[in-house]
């Protein structure tokens, strides 16, 4: 096997694919790059055939910290469970991967993408697709490729479209767009957008679609350079399962009776249906059969379920539960469902129900991300949990799953758009939203009971934002659209489209598509008949809620910002921490001070404001002519030290403790006494010289006679250089100032 390297450059960018050095006994193995980025892609397809109902393929992402030089963290120092970002990316990988292999394929197929090098510049994702259809290729597997994945964003001032752009472009950019699937289709969608209108999401995805082929032709003359150089690639066969016509006949001999039993708009009612149809059927089979066919009879089982279904729609335009192929499920919406709780909403479409709950805290609390991505931390996070109990099953409770995490995903990029800014709400925001029920759609409820979650805890949306899941249904050359599908349409049928957004445009959008008959036509009446299902959805959620409540609750934080000077920080923060740590002590206030001086202060009740006044205390520069009541900290025989500000102490000369002359400082004032005094002066320095408000009269024998105290005033008072007596007139030489000349007496 000879290395064979190709480099090309695609829309502005250059890429690298490489094979035949790394990794040479995985079934297929690819570097791919772009820019600096790189990653390992690997394949292996196991010998041997499972007996498995489904097809067992297993994506992973290797998030390596070496790539980006860093060694990661914790007592361990190696990788330990994937970020969410890495799941993401495996998901990303998977389901462009996953309707590409033929019916009936049950060989274990393993992908590994592994990161070696993150450049900062260019992300790492959506090139990995492309290198595991390559490494597919290559290995000779029999698949509907190549494939290929892109990134289309959207320069905010031109209007010009990116493909895969960089960090930076994705910064300036209203729309993170990634779709793959092969130059004929696209087959996986993934979408963040600020507002976008259906037309240019549409134009958006049109443009992916030519830039898809456009790698996948790459791919194709990597492929030409490679069987030219190590020979012909043979594609690989392997065992698939097979139609048996005699369990097919027999099975679906009961096709009127699995379209009745599918006829019930309750979800349990009808799986109960569903799977006593089912399991009276296999009793037909002998012993002797169901362990001869045991794959294939539960594999046409669930073809009857699906050609059922199916036929039922197209043909008569009824869905299970009797709705039209555009209508909502029923809808039930509350606010202010918990006590004490910062902001909750629960949000019920049909039998799926989710319940958001919302929490606030400092800036600070927000989360930190060890990726191998520029971003160090987010401040808004969306977490979906789908407990076994939301669809009435038995299971094992633990760390979210790759679904939970993508849903959960889903619905914070369709929020994020819609938060305001750190300056205008300086709050870490999480919102949590708990699967109650669910029969499809779950991750559209979690999107509305999150807006109406943080409209009822007072964080100031700039738009409400309502989802809703659209399928679609290929049968007998019919196409029909469905509106807020249910689990069984989404399972047998050919289309999970999500889409999410606000009345002005779409904010979010995913799509797993398995239909090779998908036009832009088709997405085209999908995208406009889920704008009129996304507007019924919210006007039920905006009669309950219409607009954010003005003020956050009670029980949440209260959060202000001030700022201080970069040069008062220290002082703020104190040595080791010793200030700051003491205002929170103090006060119960939290404080979080940043590099430019901005500070955040919060908390409940008055804490926030005692904390901010005890800052501008600290920051705070006396001025000449300001009055205050301070503590004597400190005696000294020329004067008293007295406390004005934290940090900020004044001279109170002994000259003006008292009226008349005083022999010791003591003989008036002690130390904790307080007292009032005006600012006189601030040198340059930072000194200050005070003066007594309402000085007493000083004690009676104390200076009399201008004895050692006098002396010691006059010793105490700074000398003046000569350049500094301008006042005084000089004398010219000889001249004694009109004064009478000293006898000298001899002896």
């Amino acid at each position: 096997m000879t290395l064979v390297s190709k480099t090309f450059e695609l829309y502005g960018k250059t890429y690298t694919l490489e094979s035949g050095e790394l990794a040479k006994q995985a079934t297929g193995s690819v570097l791919v790059k772009q820019g600096d980025t790189t990653a390992n892609v690997t394949v292996v397809v196991s010998k041997e055939r499972k007996n498995y109902d489904f097809f067992p393929l297993t994506v992973d992402f290797i998030e390596k910290m070496y790539a980006v030089g860093r060694i990661p963290g914790g007592y361990l120092k190696r990788e330990g469970r994937p970020s969410d970002k890495a799941t993401l990316t495996a998901r990303m990988i998977d389901r462009p991967i996953r309707p590409s292999f033929p019916d009936g394929f049950r060989n274990e197929v393993h992908v590994v993408a592994t990161s070696l090098v993150a450049d900062q510049v260019n992300p790492i994702d959506v090139i990995c697709t492309m290198g595991a259809s390559l490494a597919m290729t290559l290995g000779g597997v029999p698949f509907e490729g190549p494939l290929a994945c892109v990134r289309i964003g959207r320069d905010r001032e031109t209007g010009e479209f990116i493909v895969n752009p960089t960090y930076e472009e994705r910064d300036n950019s209203d729309l993170d767009l990634e779709l793959a699937g092969t130059r004929d289709f696209i087959s996986m969608v993934e979408a963040g957008a600020d507002e976008i209108s259906e037309e240019d999401m549409l134009a958006a995805m049109q443009f992916g679609q030519e830039a898809i082929g456009a790698f996948c032709d790459a791919q194709l003359d990597f492929v030409e350079e490679w069987e030219r150089v190590n020979g012909e690639i043979m594609v690989k066969e392997y065992p698939l399962d097979q139609p048996n016509e005699e369990v097919h006949d027999r099975i679906f001999a009961h096709y009127d009776e699995m379209s009745a039993a599918l006829r019930d708009a309750d979800k349990l009612s009808r799986i109960g249906k569903v799977e006593a149809l089912k399991e009276a059927i296999k009793a037909e089979f002998s012993e002797d059969e169901q362990l001869l066919w045991e794959r294939e009879i539960p594999v046409n089982l669930k073809k009857l379920e699906k050609q059922a279904m199916r036929t039922m729609v197209v043909e008569t335009g009824e869905r299970v539960d009797g709705r039209a192929a555009d209508e909502i499920r029923p809808i039930m919406v509350k606010d202010n469902y918990l006590p004490l709780v910062h902001g909750s909403g629960l949000f019920q479409r049909g039998q799926t129900q989710v319940l958001s709950v919302l929490s606030l805290g400092m800036l600070n609390e927000g989360q930190r991300l060890d990726t191998i991505e520029p971003v160090e931390g987010k401040r808004y996070m969306h977490q979906y949990n789908f407990p076994p109990y939301c669809t009435g099953e038995v299971g094992r409770m633990g760390s979210p799953k790759r679904r939970e995490i993508g849903h959960g995903n889903l619905a914070e990029r369709a929020l994020l758009p819609m938060l305001p800014s750190e300056d205008e709400f300086p709050y870490a925001i999480r919102v949590v939203s708990e699967v109650m029920e669910s029969n499809g759609s779950s991750s559209m409820a979690s999107t509305c009971a999150s807006t109406l979650a943080l409209m009822d805890g007072g964080v100031p949306i700039k738009r409400p934002v309502s989802g809703i899941a659209m399928g679609l249904i290929q049968e007998e050359g019919k196409t029909v659209v469905l509106s807020d599908i249910q689990g069984l349409e989404d399972f047998l049928g050919d289309m999970d489209f999500k889409v999410t957004g606000t009345e002005r445009g779409i904010t979010a959008l995913q799509m797993d598509n398995k239909a090779t008959g998908l036009t832009f036509d088709i997405l085209r009446t999908a995208l406009e008949q889920a704008k009129v299902g996304r507007a019924f959805i919210l006007d039920k959620m905006l009669q309950v809620i219409p607009q954010t409540r003005p003020e956050t609750r009670p029980s949440a934080p209260r959060i202000v910002s001030i700022s201080v000077p970069v040069d008062k920080i220290r002082d703020v923060i104190g040595t080791g921490g010793k200030v700051i740590r003491g205002i929170q002590d103090e006060t119960g206030a939290s404080v979080d001070i940043q590099e430019d001086g901005t500070v955040y202060v919060g908390g409940t009740g008055e804490s926030v404001e005692q904390a901010v006044e005890r800052i501008q205390l600290i920051i705070k520069v006396p001025e000449p002519g300001e009055e205050y009541t301070g503590r004597v900290v400190s005696i000294q025989p020329f004067g008293a030290f007295v406390s004005l500000l934290p940090g900020k102490d004044g001279l109170l000369h002994i000259s003006r403790v008292a009226q008349g002359r005083v022999d010791k400082v003591e003989d008036v004032l002690n130390v904790g006494d307080e007292v009032k005094v005006r600012v006189l002066e601030v040198d340059e320095r930072g000194k200050i010289s005070l003066d007594r408000i309402d000085k007493p009269e000083a004690p009676a024998g104390s200076g009399n006679g201008g004895g050692e105290g006098e002396r010691r005033e006059r010793s105490d008072r700074p000398r003046r250089n000569r350049s500094e007596r301008s006042d005084r007139p000089r004398r010219a030489p000889g001249d004694n100032g009109g004064r009478t000349p000293r006898r000298h007496h001899e002896g």
